[in-house]
């Protein structure tokens, strides 16, 4: 076990993935104040009583003036560190602009300040326990942010590879690897964001309900319906088989969002259609057919440069399905393996074999389409290295135009968090060893990294990787993880994302609201998630 002691609840959703990242075998118990943060079962307190402390970490934080002081205790070796902590705003952290706009602008300015606040807190942290334990991280003190994000503001902006370089050592401690690989995949999403309109800063000042991409806009489409609830999955997502009769009450009010869509946006520029879950695919032909025939009814799609179709499980894909996908214009689509081994497949809940993955597979070959992506997850519970790089073996051997390699990342409402005590005796592996062999893997399909992020808890402290060969880049991912325009989601547990920028300082605004989670509260409660939209594009004309 390993604790995090604070004196009041501040950074612990910093400083806490941090230790997991060194200690990721390790149960974390986080004290602020002297109590024990979140909910824990009887067993769970019985072994914390128990259990041996291996690592203690106290952080002290002041209210105002006066030092932060940590302390860190691992199997006996103990190390201290004190700084002021910071005050005023530091023209080190800021730019010229930033700071001039401190200056007469009191909330950003403290909004600014707590940022810099926590950023030197979270990097002391991480220095103290690379000098404790001996190790680094690759991506340094980076944990669950998109690490691709400030890479992309500051080449934009007309910064060459060693500021941004610089910047990533100094404020991150991120390893020359990661700069590198950073730097390469920086490069290939500003060609592929090229392909669409941006604006510019004097396109801002006049129009204050533009984002990155000027006009732009996605649509996300969720479809929370499985066959059945992967181990590892916290997406609310539900059993087609306990839930078809709710189908065609979903899908109207699916129809229902995208009417808004029709009338909120129409002028504005539909980019991308992004249709996922779940799995889109659990629903029958007809329904499918139904909820892409009103899309193409109502939505301007003349500007459309994507049209993705997360297909993902095996099971649920037939040739009926992808004929009604294709003939609606659909670009590209998933074929979700996870992995390419039988046991783990059984031991995670997908209930399919791996030769169904290939059927599935040769299946959309068989109806033309040309851009298919696959899904791989490093890290499952009981893989070796080898089960990894035998499911490496097979996806190469079926020569997809994307590959997305996923590191397992331990969810709050997982079912394979929730039931640990079933699953903790299992390995979990990842590694720079396991995770290189998944970009020779790309090589050799002639793919090169175009998107990147991380999550809080992953496996090995690595990362999400999208490959493509040439010219077959997912636009969506990009403009989604690098947060470039607005996101309209619909459908249960669809997350809006709205885009504005700070005409003064340049700096990316976003604000969200979410639909509930829940099917049959979704679809009582569909005007309340319409008005929640209407509410945040207020601005949209």
């Amino acid at each position: 076990m390993i604790e995090l002691i604070l004196n009041r609840r501040i950074y612990d959703n910093d400083i806490g993935p941090l230790m997991r990242s060194f200690f990721p075998k390790e149960r974390l118990c986080i004290y602020a104040d002297g109590i024990l943060l979140g909910r824990e079962s009887t067993e769970e307190k019985r072994q914390r009583e128990e259990e041996a402390v291996t690592a203690s970490m106290k952080v002290f934080v002041p209210e105002e003036d006066g030092d932060v002081t940590m302390s860190l205790c691992v199997d006996g070796k103990e190390e201290h560190v004190a700084f002021p902590y910071q005050q005023e705003m530091d023209a080190s952290d800021f730019t010229p602009v930033q700071l001039k706009k401190a200056s007469y602008d009191e909330n950003w300015k403290a909004m600014a300040l707590r940022s810099a606040k926590k950023n030197g807190v979270k990097r002391a942290a991480y220095d103290l326990l690379v000098k404790v334990t001996g190790r680094e991280l690759p991506w340094g003190a980076q944990t669950g942010i998109r690490p691709t994000k400030k890479s992309l503001e500051l080449m934009e902006k007309g910064e060459d590879a060693a500021f941004i370089t610089d910047f990533m050592k100094q404020n991150y401690r991120t390893t020359d690897e990661k700069i590198r690989q950073t730097l390469k995949i920086t490069g290939l999403e500003h060609h592929v964001l090229s392909r669409i309109p941006n604006a510019t800063e004097e396109d801002f000042a006049k129009d204050s309900s533009l984002n990155l991409q000027g006009k732009g806009y996605s649509l996300y489409l969720g479809v929370l319906f499985c066959p059945s609830i992967c181990l590892y999955c916290s997406f609310s997502s539900h059993a087609i088989g306990a839930y078809r009769h709710m189908v065609p009450a979903y899908v109207a009010s699916l129809e229902k969002e995208i009417d808004f869509a029709a009338e909120h946006f129409a002028g504005r520029r539909l980019d991308s259609i992004y249709f996922g879950g779940g799995t889109p695919t659990a629903l029958g032909p007809v329904e499918l057919d139904e909820v892409l025939t009103y899309i193409e009814k109502k939505l301007d799609l003349s500007y459309l440069k994507e049209f993705t179709v997360e297909a993902g499980r095996p099971d649920s894909i037939t040739l009926d399905k992808l004929k009604v996908l294709k003939a609606h214009g659909v670009h590209r689509i998933s074929v979700n393996p996870q992995t390419m081994n039988q046991k783990t497949l059984d031991l995670i809940g997908r209930h399919h074999s791996v030769e169904d993955i290939r059927v599935a597979y040769a299946l959309a070959r068989q109806v033309g389409f040309d851009c298919i992506n696959m899904d791989v997850i490093l890290g499952l519970p009981g893989e070796s290295p080898q089960d990894m790089q035998h499911t490496l073996n097979e996806v190469v051997a079926m020569d997809p135009e994307n590959l997305t390699v996923h590191s397992l990342a331990l969810k709050t409402s997982a079912r394979l968090n929730l039931e640990w005590d079933k699953y903790q005796d299992y390995t979990y592996t990842n590694s720079d060893e396991i995770m290189l062999a998944s970009y020779e893997a790309a090589s050799t399909l002639g793919m090169n990294p175009y998107y990147l992020y991380r999550q809080k808890n992953m496996a090995g402290n690595m990362e999400n990787v999208g490959f493509s060969k040439p010219g077959k880049e997912g636009l969506y991912n990009i403009l989604i993880m690098e947060e470039r325009e607005d996101i309209l989601a619909i459908g249960a547990g669809a997350a809006c994302k709205k885009v504005r920028i700070d005409p003064v300082t340049g700096d990316t605004q976003i604000t969200r609201c979410e639909n509930v989670k829940d099917i049959k509260t979704y679809i009582e409660r569909i005007d309340d998630m319409i008005e929640r939209k209407r509410q945040l594009f207020s601005d949209v004309n």
